[in-house]
């Protein structure tokens, strides 16, 4: 027995639409949130697609969006901007912010955009993927909730804390690269929760501070770091760059700011932008059509490129539509009544 159902790409931006209206969002703040949810959802990311719905509409029903917000522009420096998101969702914030951002790199080579009080529930792909599809290198990085314990702790203590990094290829799409700093996405974990699917060990640890594969368990104990110590201390890094140094939470301020309404993390993003041109001048071409041998030495010996999985699961969506499942798809439609 099928337990999916077949939409195309307008029903899915529809369906986001309509119950980001029914909780209602502003008009400006519904079209780039569910753009990001058309997105993950044409990319065949699961966790970062129509899935979020639910999470909207908790994290709204909470009070813990500003339905309203208007971001404010602090023009900082000849390189530096921030955008106060006035306590709505990231998307319509660095939507305010990106013209600025790309202004800034071109003039002055390298540029970064500060992203505060903002709500954050989506990947960071989409902001590096736009920046680099404008030539653009690109970072961005955010913390969370403080779900995730240090390489060698039992207590949560830092987010999932992505990096993401978007590279510019010039006729093709750019290369692109986004991961937690935690063993797998948060969403990943419930989603398995959701299914009744253990998890595989290493990826969670339960309110004891046990490894566990039970789902449950890792979400009400503590996710871990991929590679130890490794990610540990990138996760720490994040914390530090998107939190203090743009003068926003750390994941553990963040949580305690939620009181227990289990709602999405509100906090700081920082994304840097540098211009090829601004350190190659009229060499910047041939500087990334040698970076190309880069690319194809990974893919001649048959390796993963990151990115292209994406890109080749974008190419059947925008074809064929996508495949969701039914009982998330009846949970959602649930949110209109």
């Amino acid at each position: 027995m099928d337990d999916t159902l077949a939409l195309s790409l307008e029903e899915v931006r529809t369906l986001a639409h309509r119950v980001l209206a029914r909780l209602g969002l502003s008009e400006r703040q519904i079209g780039p949130v569910a753009e990001t949810i058309v997105a993950g959802e044409r990319d065949e990311c699961g966790a970062h697609g129509i899935y979020r719905l639910l999470s909207c509409a908790q994290t709204i029903r909470a009070g813990k969006v500003a339905l309203d917000a208007e971001p404010a522009v602090h023009d900082m420096a000849p390189a530096l901007v921030r955008v106060d998101g006035g306590g709505g969702y990231a998307q319509l914030a660095f939507e305010t912010g990106r013209p600025i951002l790309a202004e800034k790199a071109r003039r002055c080579g390298i540029a970064a955009l500060g992203l505060n009080n903002c709500v954050h529930f989506a990947a960071l792909w989409p902001e590096v993927e736009a920046m680099a599809a404008q030539g653009f290198a690109a970072f961005a990085f955010t913390p969370s909730h403080a779900w995730v314990a240090p390489a060698g702790g039992t207590r949560p203590l830092f987010g999932t804390n992505p990096i993401a990094f978007g590279w510019p290829r010039p006729g093709k799409p750019p290369f692109v690269f986004d991961f937690a700093t935690s063993a797998v996405a948060r969403g990943e974990i419930e989603l398995h929760r959701r299914a009744g699917k253990p998890i595989p060990l290493g990826w969670g640890l339960d309110p004891e501070g046990n490894p566990t594969t039970d789902a449950a368990a890792a979400m009400a104990g503590s996710m871990l770091t991929f590679g130890g110590h490794k990610g540990s201390a990138l996760s720490a890094m994040v914390e530090l760059i998107a939190g203090p140094l743009i003068g926003d939470m750390t994941s553990a301020e963040s949580l305690a700011a939620d009181d227990g309404a289990k709602v999405s993390p509100l906090g700081g993003e920082l994304i840097i932008a540098i211009d090829p041109n601004g350190f190659l001048g009229a060499a910047a071409a041939e500087h990334l059509a040698r970076a190309e041998q880069i690319f194809d030495g990974i893919t001649g010996q048959g390796a993963r490129l990151p990115s292209l999985r994406r890109y080749e699961a974008r190419a059947r969506s925008l074809a064929n539509g996508v495949r969701v499942s039914k009982k998330l798809h009846d949970d959602i439609l649930a949110q209109l009544d």
